[in-house]
């Protein structure tokens, strides 16, 4: 028998709020393998177009996001009531090798979810094992 509330569902209900998003769902993936691409399908709820940066270094593709908003309430009279500020960053980073190029890179950014399309490196192809005879 629970006679008080946990302290986490007080808040929950005095902050039941959007603004307050829990952030440990950001950037969930699915990645999808394509006859001759994968596309990584990114979950980015809560952030814009604008929030949002994919770069490729050193044969990893970075995807990063940041926001801010900050949100004040005031009564009729115009006294503050409520003002709350929220930062929320995440980033992922992918090994996708060294043969593909930022230009064959597509990203698309639609209702809070990323959309990224890049295509299968050329495989090099494997070398016939030759043994050494071991004398």
């Amino acid at each position: 028998m629970r006679l008080l509330p946990r302290m986490n569902d007080v808040f929950d209900d005095f902050f039941d709020d959007r603004f307050f998003a829990p952030s440990t769902n950001a950037m969930r993936t699915d990645i999808a393998e394509k006859d001759n691409s994968y596309v990584l399908n990114m979950e980015l709820p809560g952030f814009n177009k604008e929030d949002v940066k994919v770069s490729l270094k050193d044969g990893y593709l970075n995807v990063s996001a940041e926001h801010h908003d900050d949100k004040e309430e005031k009564d009729k009279k115009g006294h503050l009531i409520r003002s709350e500020r929220y930062h929320g960053t995440c980033s992922r980073s992918f090994y996708v090798g060294d043969g593909i190029k930022e230009s064959d890179i597509n990203a698309k950014f639609d209702n809070g979810e990323l959309i990224i399309t890049l295509p299968k490196a050329d495989e090099k192809a494997v070398e016939e094992k030759h043994f050494i005879p071991i004398g």
